[in-house]
């Protein structure tokens, strides 16, 4: 049976899935010989007459043929649920070896179908691609899987031969799922230029990204959050504009006004506070910490020039804003929420 006529037969994608699929157990702390099993045998039902008759059925036939067989429960509900979920709101699998087995699916016929140009086309989505997408999303974040899109479809993209699909199919691939995350967060009501913010700093593990969006998200509008967007707006164009050569590391023996020393000192107790809750994911807690600064950053651009005359403080304080600029995008490119 053919999955794909440039992708082979069911056989073909079966054997890339339980590759796929045992790779990633191990990372989803799924058990690997189970998933694995259940990645093997999940097609079969598509060749029984009783699928053939009743689509609808794939998936569930499968499971029950399994137990028949004598296959173990563990298998047989990942053959069922690899198929979760099947629409939008549906339920996702329950089973870490069944969202193994999923995503290993989901990642095959992406990448596969990429890699060879044939990309979804307004309403024409024949391999359901969209669906597939948001179902990678929405499998991965609720394992709290620390697992990325690119580790993901690079895996998926490695089981094809050589010459069957693109080199970059797996680029292209994660930058189309990443698009897909505008429909999962406008859905939710979540701003667009939260999501922005985040993805512009290169993000691409939905866990992170959906941690790191939600935080953005509760104080963007704020007072503090337009303030320090605004400001971050302003930096990126004066650093964009300098030389590479001039924003270094900050001297503190160069600053000479007030509030480059004050905005100096407060940078440096944030960067100190924000450490820990980074490396603990309290991506609110960083964002708190950081509007903090505003105030600081405020006075600095009223009262300092920042393209000074003498070139060494006009280095000095270039690298000043560079340190603070780079402390924000540890979260996300605070800029992209100033309108």
């Amino acid at each position: 049976m053919v999955f794909q006529q440039k992708l082979g037969t069911l056989a073909d994608k079966t054997t890339r899935l339980a590759a796929v699929t045992e790779a990633l157990a191990n990372t989803l702390g799924a058990d690997p010989q189970q998933a694995a099993r259940a990645a093997q045998l999940c097609k079969c039902d598509l060749v029984s007459e009783m699928v053939l008759e009743f689509p609808e059925l794939q998936g569930i036939a499968g499971s029950h043929y399994a137990r028949h067989d004598g296959e173990t429960d563990e298998v047989a509900q990942a053959i069922e649920e690899h198929y979760w979920p099947r629409f939008a709101g549906d339920k996702l699998p329950q089973t870490r070896e069944a969202a193994a087995v999923a995503l290993a699916d989901r990642a095959d016929t992406l990448v596969g179908i990429f890699g060879i140009g044939q990309h979804p086309t307004g309403s024409r989505d024949p391999f359901a691609l969209r669906r597939a997408a948001l179902s990678v999303i929405r499998i991965i974040i609720d394992l709290q899987s620390p697992l990325s899109l690119r580790q993901l479809f690079d895996l998926a993209a490695s089981q094809f031969a050589d010459g069957v699909i693109a080199s970059d199919s797996a680029e292209v691939t994660t930058h189309y799922v990443l698009e897909r995350l505008r429909a999962y967060y406008g859905d939710q009501g979540i701003s667009i230029e939260a999501l922005r913010a985040v993805t512009a700093v290169g993000v691409d593990a939905p866990l992170t990204i959906d941690a790191r969006v939600r935080a953005l998200d509760a104080i963007a509008g704020s007072p503090d959050a337009v303030a320090l967007a605004a400001a971050n707006k302003r930096v990126a164009n004066l650093l964009a504009k300098a030389d590479s050569g001039e924003a270094t590391t900050t001297d503190p023996g160069l600053l000479s006004q007030e509030e480059e020393k004050k905005l100096y000192h407060a940078l440096e107790q944030a960067e100190a506070a924000v450490k820990p809750l980074l490396e603990s994911a309290d991506y609110a807690g960083a964002l708190k910490v950081m509007a903090t600064l505003r105030e600081p950053v405020d006075q600095f651009f009223d009262a300092v020039m920042v393209n000074a005359d003498d070139p060494a403080l006009k280095r000095n304080r270039l690298a000043l804003l560079a340190q603070l600029r780079s402390l924000f995008l540890q979260v996300a490119d605070i800029a992209e929420l100033a309108s």
